[in-house]
């Protein structure tokens, strides 16, 4: 197994663990994300039916409009949600929904902003532990499946 370590700027701090599920690709969660199921809908994405719920969902950054905070928002609600975003800069969209969260039900998702070239180390089924300063701990299985 290998181990990477990569530091982040956490625009919502929190802890989080999980699989990773990674895109190179935006993605809009209006149309593109089942608050209700976790799963990804957008059918002409890379990620299409994966589920990101509990998982950290790496993306670059968002797609579309400020309805994304709603969708996220709802997930957060549901318990649908990812554990843990990482994008490439500070995402406004997804920053709005985690601050909603915390003050409606107490329910923060950590945000963290990568650099593009530590974005381009991630893979989908990484196991990842997040802590409140941004650091990233990456436990690579090289054996683990790749969609």
């Amino acid at each position: 197994m290998e181990r990477l370590t990569l530091t982040g700027k956490p625009f919502i701090a929190g802890i989080a663990s999980g699989e990773a599920l990674v895109s190179r690709e935006s993605l809009s969660f209006w149309g593109g994300y089942d608050w209700k199921t976790g799963e990804i809908i957008d059918r002409r994405h890379p990620l299409s039916g994966m589920i990101a719920k509990g998982k950290i969902l790496a993306i670059p950054f968002t797609r579309g409009s400020s309805t994304t905070t709603a969708v996220l928002l709802e997930a957060i609600r549901t318990g649908t949600a990812p554990s843990a975003i990482l994008t490439t800069a500070t995402d406004f969209f997804f920053a709005l929904a985690s601050i909603v969260a915390t003050e409606l039900y107490n329910s923060p998702i950590p945000l963290v902003a990568v650099s593009e070239s530590d974005f381009q180390k991630l893979q989908t089924g990484d196991l990842i532990e997040i802590d409140n300063s941004g650091r990233i701990s990456v436990t690579r299985n090289k054996d683990a499946p790749r969609p």
